[in-house]
């Protein structure tokens, strides 16, 4: 390391303001914050608490993200092998999901990327270190039968519109990768709706055994056929169709202790958000009639579809979310409640969790602002003067 080192620091000054290649500088400040500790620490976004580097910050998040990713690429094998009859190995299986998740994350990371050095270069400022984390976010949200070209043009939106036109990594108010999926669910809802999308070559129909369907339990939930939906334990596992990293609640709570453990994510919003999911679905369970959506065993909602991957990993973003302590047990419980009921009231999107994260993503600045003013309020009744 310490050749390389050397080796950046005699070329440095090249790339410096002034040099003959400073016109890089905002590339190469990148490359080299990427291989060495910086010297500084990160000065404006409103996710800043203390003197923490953004780039290691990133990087514990993408760690917490390696659970859901693995199991992710072994389950889309898995699901595979079950919908073509086959008798794949273990290996066999998690290697066919690496090839076909790859791309996915190359495609994510060479356009996101892309976009972020060329804004940073007409800018002149540095890289924005956020994408790290949400580039991995994004294949891990979409069905692994996207295509290409679609996830390139989701990212483009997600990048441009979620965060370069606020100005950048901190100053975002929506989460991005939410919005590529969004992108995807309104320009081209058949590449992430219905029962083909979710498994690989199920689009294609070729060599599928007779009677498998591809439905996740959300799809069979909607459609009220809850004999035909798979046990909790299952659900729970992730041996379910589903977006990549979404379908193993085990693998994601995994990475949520990490995420606990270092201090990065809040544990109010994770704790709100799960409270606010299973209190909904008592209470649509109690009022309900049997054998409707709304009296499916509530604890079922936290194991199925983006539910518990949203409550980990995006509704505790820290740029979008609420930042006050007060405020964020409202802001958890509300994702909680709207995914619940987007879910039960509207039969047309059986999931919940992207639009209710993106709703209080919108009113998070509000409930803070209801939350600093309540405070107020409260401490000039103390100092009031009888």
């Amino acid at each position: 390391m310490k050749v390389l080192k050397k080796l950046v620091d005699n070329i440095k000054p090249t790339f410096s303001k002034g040099g003959k290649l400073g016109f890089l500088h905002s590339t190469f400040d990148a490359f080299e914050t990427f291989l060495f500790v910086p010297d500084h620490v990160t000065k404006k976004g409103v996710h800043i608490k203390d003197s923490i580097d953004l780039k290691r910050t990133m990087t514990m998040v993408i760690l917490a993200l390696m659970p859901a990713l693995l199991f992710g690429m072994y389950n889309t094998g898995y699901q595979h092998n079950l919908s073509i009859g086959g008798d794949m190995t273990f290996w066999a299986m998690f290697w066919f999901g690496f090839l076909k998740v790859l791309p996915l994350i190359i495609v994510s990371y060479v356009v996101g990327l892309g976009i972020e050095f060329i804004a940073a270069q007409i800018r002149g400022h540095e890289v924005n270190e956020g994408y790290l984390v949400t580039g991995m976010l994004i294949p891990l949200i979409m069905p692994v039968d996207v295509p290409l070209w679609i996830l390139s043009l989701s990212v483009i939106f997600a990048v441009i519109v979620g965060k370069e036109v606020f100005g950048g990594t901190g100053m975002n108010i929506w989460n991005p990768a939410l919005l590529s999926r969004a992108f995807v669910f309104f320009a081209y809802p058949s590449q992430i709706s219905g029962d083909k999308i979710w498994i690989e070559g199920l689009t294609k129909g070729e060599g599928i055994v007779d009677g498998f369907s591809g439905a996740t339990p959300l799809a069979h939930a909607a459609a009220g056929e809850f004999d035909k939906m798979p046990s909790f334990m299952d659900m729970f596992i992730g041996f379910i169709p589903g977006s990549i990293g979404e379908t193993s609640t085990l693998a994601i709570l995994i990475g949520a202790v990490m995420l606990l453990w270092t201090g990065i994510a809040s544990w109010r919003i994770m704790l709100s958000t799960f409270a606010g999911g299973i209190l909904t679905g008592l209470l649509l369970n109690a009022v309900g009639p049997e054998g409707s959506y709304m009296s499916m065993p509530a604890i079922n909602h936290l194991v199925m579809g983006g539910f518990a991957f949203g409550a980990v990993f995006m509704a505790t973003d820290p740029v979008t979310g609420s930042q006050t302590e007060r405020g964020k047990w409202i802001y958890g419980f509300l994702i909680g409640v709207m995914a619940i009921l987007i879910r039960v009231f509207n039969p047309g999107y059986p999931e919940g969790m992207m639009l209710a994260i993106l709703l209080l993503n919108t009113f998070a600045p509000f409930i803070d602002h209801f939350v600093v003013q309540s405070n107020i309020k409260r401490r000039l009744r103390r100092a009031a003067v009888k």
